[in-house]
C-alpha cells in the first residue's frame, strides 16, 4: 500500500468516533472462547464491544466452498471485509443488533479461508483494502466454484458515480454510499440475502447453479458471460471482447424518467444481441453492454465493432406513442490472443479503450497492449532527481501576466532525463503519483511565494492527476498551504486532462468546489470536441481550455481547421480562455490566431527551460 496515502481515519467514509457506540452495548451471546480464538487469529480483526454469536463452520459442507442453500429462516451470515476498525465495528454492531451473524476480516488474504469456514450469505465489501482493492477481490471471488451468485455489496464513501459503475462491473451486486443509516444497511443486506436464498432454492440441482440467461430479457446474464470470458482466457481462445456504451445516458434518464430509460436499454440490448449473433452479449450496468466473440478472425474485430455501432443507431427506438429516439454508442474492443491474466484485467483494458473511443469521431477504438513493465522497473524509473521546466503561455493580444506551464522532468543517475510522458505512467503504476504531484505543486507554491511582488504577476499552470485530486487529504493540504503562505489562489491554475475529467467528473467537481473558494483556477487540457467533452465546459468551474496537440497542424488540414474553430467557438460561448499548444512555426501560430485562440504555447514562442525569463511585456507574436 502506498505510504503516501492519508491515514484511514482521514477518509470521508470513516464515521464520527461515536457513530457506532449506540450499538456497542448489544449483549454478546458468544462464548468467551470464540472471542479468544478470533483475537488469536492474525488475519481477523479482534473488535471490542459487540462480539458476534458463534458462526456455522464448514463441518457440514461437502466441498471446500459453500454451494448449497439454507432455509429461508436460518440466521443471515455476513462476511464483512474491512480493514478500518471503526468501520468494521459499526457494520458488525448494526448487523448483530438485527439478529444476523457477522465475521470481520481485514485483508484480501483472509477472505477465501473465511468463505470456506463460515459459508456466508453475503459479503459486505470495502472499496479500499491493503494489497488488493475490493474490485479486484470481487472479480477473483466470482471465479471461485459455487460463488458466482454470492451477493457482494460494497459500502464506500467514494462519491464518483463512475466508480460505482466500475464496482458493479467488477461483479458486485450493489453499492451503498456512506454515511449510511443502520436501518438502510439492514434492509439492503436482508433483501439481498432473502432474494439469493429464494433464487438458490428455486433453481434446479442441489448446488443451486446460476441461470445462464436473464428470465426478463432473455439475454445472457453478466455472470454467465464473465464465466465464459474466464474460460476463453484460460483456453487462450482467439476472438474478441467488445464494450458497448450508450452515449448520453444521464440526459436520457433525466428527460424520460427511469422507467422509460430502463425500457429503452432493454430494447437496445435486444437489438445489440441480434446484431452480435451468434456471439454472447450481456448488459453490464445502466448503459453498457459486453459482447464476447470466441473463435473468430481477430482481423475482423474492427469491422464487427463498426457494424454493432451502426446497427444500434440505424433505427429509432420508440419511447412513447408519439416520440422516438435514435441512440448513439461508443465501442472499445480487444483481441483475446495477446492474453489477459484474468477477467478483471480484460475488463479494465476494454473500459479504458472505450473511454478513448469517446474522443474519436468514429466512436470505435481498439485496445493496444503496452509492453509489460514490472513494478520494480517502474520504481527504478522514479529513482532520480526531480527537475522542473517552464514554458511561457503568451496572450496573442498582449497581457499583463507572466504565465508558465510547469513541466515535469526526472534526471536519472546516468544523467539521462525522463519527460512527464515517461514519468507519470511509471508513477501511476508504482502507486507514487500522489507523492509526485504533491512535490510538484509544493514547488510551484514556493515559486509563487518567492515572486509574489514580481511585475508582471506570476501565474503557474500545474498538471495534477485525478487520483491525487480525489484524496480529501490533498485538498486539505493545498488549502492549508495557500493560507499559510497567504498566497492569492488565482495565481495557481490546476491543469487536468480531459480523459481523466470524463471518468471522474463528480470527484473533480467536489475538489474544484473546495479550492476555488480560495481563487484557484482550472484548465481542461487535451480538449477534443464532443457531446461529453462539451458538457464539461459548463459542468466544471473552468477558466481555461488547452486544445489537443493535433490542432497545431490545422493550417495544413482544412477539416482539422474547421473542427478547431467549432471547438473554440463552443469554449468561448462558455466564457473560457483558449490555449493553443505545440506551436512550432509561424504558420501554425497564424492559424491559431485566426481560429480565435487567446494564448499560444510552443517552441516557436520559447522552448521549455529552467528559468522564468520570458519578456511578457515586450513579446510580439
Amino acid at each position: 500500500m502506498n505510504d503516501t496515502h492519508p491515514p484511514r481515519n482521514a477518509r470521508a467514509e470513516t464515521p464520527p468516533a461515536d457513530h457506532w457506540q449506540r450499538w456497542a452495548s448489544v449483549p454478546s451471546q458468544a462464548p468467551s472462547s470464540a472471542a479468544t480464538t478470533a483475537a488469536a487469529d492474525d488475519n481477523v480483526i479482534a473488535l471490542p464491544g459487540a462480539t458476534p454469536p458463534p458462526l456455522h463452520t464448514a463441518a457440514d459442507a461437502q466441498d471446500d466452498l459453500p454451494t448449497g442453500f439454507l432455509p429461508s429462516d436460518a440466521p443471515y451470515r455476513i462476511l464483512v471485509v474491512e480493514d478500518d476498525r471503526a468501520q468494521a465495528l459499526f457494520a458488525q454492531s448494526v448487523l448483530h443488533g438485527a439478529g444476523m451473524e457477522a465475521i470481520v476480516v481485514g485483508d484480501a488474504e483472509s477472505v477465501q479461508p473465511a468463505l470456506k469456514e463460515h459459508a456466508p450469505d453475503l459479503i459486505l465489501m470495502d472499496l479500499h483494502l491493503p494489497g488488493l482493492d475490493g474490485m479486484r477481490l470481487t472479480a477473483m471471488i466470482r471465479q471461485l466454484p459455487g460463488l458466482q451468485m454470492l451477493p457482494i455489496v460494497f459500502l464506500s464513501g467514494d462519491p464518483d458515480p463512475e466508480r460505482q459503475f466500475e464496482v458493479l462491473d467488477s461483479g458486485a451486486d450493489d453499492y451503498l454510499s456512506k454515511p449510511i443509516r443502520p436501518r438502510h444497511l439492514i434492509a439492503a443486506v436482508s433483501n439481498r440475502i432473502r432474494r439469493a436464498r429464494a433464487q438458490a432454492a428455486a433453481q434446479p440441482g442441489d448446488r443451486g447453479g446460476p441461470l445462464p440467461n436473464n428470465p426478463e430479457t432473455g439475454l445472457p446474464t453478466r455472470h454467465h458471460l464473465l464465466q465464459q470470458l474466464s474460460a476463453a482466457l484460460g483456453h487462450r481462445d482467439r476472438g474478441g471482447l467488445f464494450f458497448i456504451e450508450i452515449a448520453s445516458a444521464l440526459g436520457l434518464r433525466e428527460r424520460y424518467g427511469y422507467a422509460a430509460f430502463e425500457r429503452l436499454m432493454v430494447q437496445a440490448g435486444q437489438r445489440l444481441a441480434e446484431a452480435a449473433q451468434p456471439h454472447l452479449l450481456a448488459r453490464l450496468n445502466d448503459n453498457s453492454f459486453l459482447a464476447l466473440a470466441r473463435g473468430v478472425d481477430e482481423e475482423q474485430l474492427d469491422a464487427t465493432a463498426q457494424s454493432l455501432r451502426e446497427q444500434l443507431s440505424s433505427r429509432a427506438f420508440v419511447i412513447r406513442d408519439d416520440e422516438s429516439v435514435h441512440l448513439r454508442g461508443v465501442i472499445g474492443f480487444a483481441a483475446l490472443s495477446p492474453g489477459f491474466p484474468d477477467v478483471g484485467s480484460a475488463l479494465e483494458a476494454i473500459e479504458r479503450t472505450t473511454l478513448q473511443a469517446r474522443l474519436l469521431t468514429a466512436g470505435v477504438a481498439g485496445f493496444v497492449p503496452h509492453e509489460e513493465t514490472s513494478s520494480d522497473e517502474h520504481l527504478a524509473m522514479l529513482d532520480g532527481q526531480l527537475e522542473l521546466a517552464y514554458q511561457p503561455i503568451v496572450a496573442v493580444a498582449g497581457g499583463g501576466n507572466a504565465q508558465y506551464q510547469v513541466l515535469l522532468r526526472l534526471r536519472q543517475a546516468d544523467g539521462s532525463v525522463l519527460t512527464a510522458g515517461q514519468v507519470i505512467p511509471a508513477a501511476e503504476a508504482a502507486g507514487r503519483i500522489a507523492d509526485l504531484d504533491q512535490q510538484v505543486i509544493d514547488h510551484a507554491l514556493g515559486l509563487l511565494d518567492h515572486y509574489r511582488h514580481a511585475t508582471p504577476p506570476l501565474h503557474l499552470f500545474v498538471s495534477q492527476s485525478l487520483r491525487t485530486l480525489a484524496r480529501d487529504a490533498f485538498a486539505d493540504w493545498l488549502i492549508e498551504s495557500l493560507q499559510q503562505r497567504q498566497l492569492d489562489g488565482s495565481a495557481l491554475v490546476v491543469d487536468v486532462r480531459l480523459p481523466d475529467a470524463l471518468i471522474h467528473t463528480v470527484t473533480l467537481q467536489q475538489f474544484c468546489t473546495r479550492v476555488s473558494a480560495l481563487g484557484v483556477r482550472f484548465c481542461l487540457s487535451q480538449f477534443e470536441p464532443g457531446p461529453e467533452a462539451n458538457a464539461l465546459l459548463t459542468q466544471l468551474p473552468l477558466s481555461f481550455v488547452r486544445m489537443a496537440g493535433r490542432f497545431s497542424s490545422s493550417h495544413a488540414n482544412p477539416q482539422t481547421r474547421d473542427e478547431m474553430r467549432a471547438a473554440i467557438d463552443v469554449a468561448h460561448r462558455a466564457n473560457l480562455l483558449i490555449i493553443g499548444q505545440q506551436i512550432e512555426d509561424p504558420q501554425a501560430a497564424a492559424a491559431m490566431w485566426v481560429g480565435g485562440v487567446d494564448f499560444i504555447q510552443g517552441n516557436m514562442v520559447q522552448s521549455a527551460g529552467s528559468d522564468l525569463d520570458f519578456d511578457f511585456l515586450n513579446a510580439v507574436l
